[in-house]
């Protein structure tokens, strides 16, 4: 990313005070951008189809349309947004499951130090799925009555799931393996079908799991 490249962000809760301390928060760093505001997820898909940012801070609850529902709707109409789910709620299991089900790249709590959702915002941008610990452990909880099976892979697919661990994209991976990116593409399509997983982040944390990379 050069210098000029800054990462614009869009703030979705339906808290203002909220929201002015993420935006008062990204002035703090100037290779962040505050872009604009939501205050609902129906709002949220409506103004970020307009302003396109590259990546979205989406509160999970909110009134008119959910922070799920509304991570959807704009990954289905806008892929290359990456939207952070962010939560006051640290046990709701089901609740970072749906997130990530609906397209979330990240799931992150809101008392994260400034550094760590900084740091998390850049990742996403670059694609790289970023989950709060604790957010790991209600997922690992949530699969606890899966047994430890065989997942079946096949050698190529446990080295592209390695990768992927290591936050990879696919191009990144395709290059590494030279190889094109469609072969990627349905490397990790399969990776996915085989683990039972929705997104490379589930993926990331099932790999965790069972050990199914060194």
């Amino acid at each position: 990313m050069t210098e000029e490249k800054k990462i614009r962000v869009l703030i979705v809760d339906d808290h203002q005070v909220v929201r002015q301390g993420f935006a008062v928060f990204l002035k703090a760093f100037p290779d962040l951008e505050f872009v604009g505001e939501a205050v609902n997820g129906e709002e949220a898909v409506q103004i970020a189809v307009q302003l396109q940012p590259d990546v979205i801070l989406m509160d999970m609850i909110m009134p008119r349309m959910t922070g799920v529902e509304a991570t959807a709707a704009i990954r289905s109409q806008c892929p290359n947004i990456q939207v952070i789910a962010l939560t006051s709620f640290t046990d709701n299991k089901q609740l970072v499951q749906e997130a990530l089900n609906a397209g979330a790249i990240g799931y992150l709590f809101k008392d994260v130090s400034v550094v760590d959702l900084a740091k998390a915002i850049r990742m996403a941008y670059e694609g790289v799925p970023v989950l709060a610990p604790e957010a790991t452990r209600l997922l690992i909880q949530a699969k606890t009555q899966r047994s430890s099976r065989d997942f079946n892979l096949s050698r190529r697919e446990t080295e592209v799931l390695t990768l992927l661990v290591q936050g990879m994209s696919n191009a990144e991976i395709a290059e590494h393996m030279s190889v094109s990116a469609s072969t990627i593409k349905f490397h990790v399509s399969s990776i996915l079908g085989k683990l039972g997983a929705s997104t490379r982040t589930e993926a990331v944390s099932i790999a965790h799991q069972y050990k199914l990379v060194t």
